[in-house]
């Protein structure tokens, strides 16, 4: 099966949402999963996904802390050491799908130039599908996607101070 580059983007909600959806119906077909999440580091409800499926396997990236305005050294190690991880898991062969969750924001946030993630395109072998979310796609990696959606905020309950709620936003 030929594997394609999709991407998650916009200001709405839903972008990892859609991408672990993805990654529950690969599992269900039999397909091996791996996911890896960019400046997340904190324990979100996700993280128990191999619990419930053996061939999903998901990592974070992040520290525990918020990137506010300019990222921190430790953050910035975290996400490079992140970024060659998946690399290894992208290539090694054991793996169908692999998603790297807000990869468009450390991009935006200046964490890996276009080079590294045209590397990373590069190296993709033709039979894995790589989907990759976050808001601030560049236009640069939309071009270069096989799919691409864009969620659109229309409403959100966060704005009326709901906070995130467990096992829903994460």
């Amino acid at each position: 099966m030929r594997g394609y580059v999709q991407v998650y983007t916009g200001d709405g909600k839903g972008k990892t949402t859609a991408a672990l959806g993805l990654s529950i119906r690969a599992a269900c077909a039999g397909l091996r999963v791996f996911i890896g999440q960019f400046l997340k580091g904190t324990p979100t409800s996700e993280l128990k996904i191999g619990e419930f499926f053996p061939n999903i396997e998901i990592a974070q990236y992040g520290t525990p802390e918020f990137v506010v305005e300019k990222p921190s050294k430790k953050q910035i190690k975290r996400a490079k050491e992140g970024l060659e991880d998946a690399r290894k898991k992208l290539v090694s062969g054991r793996y169908n799908v692999v998603v790297l969750d807000e990869l468009c924001v450390a991009i935006h946030l200046g964490f890996f130039s276009r080079e590294e993630i045209e590397e990373l395109l590069n190296a993709r072998p033709e039979h894995v599908e790589l989907v990759i979310t976050g808001r601030y796609a560049p236009e640069w990696l939309i071009e270069k996607a096989d799919l691409v959606t864009e969620m659109k905020e229309v409403k959100h309950y966060y704005k009326k101070g709901v906070p995130a709620r467990k096992g829903i936003e994460f």
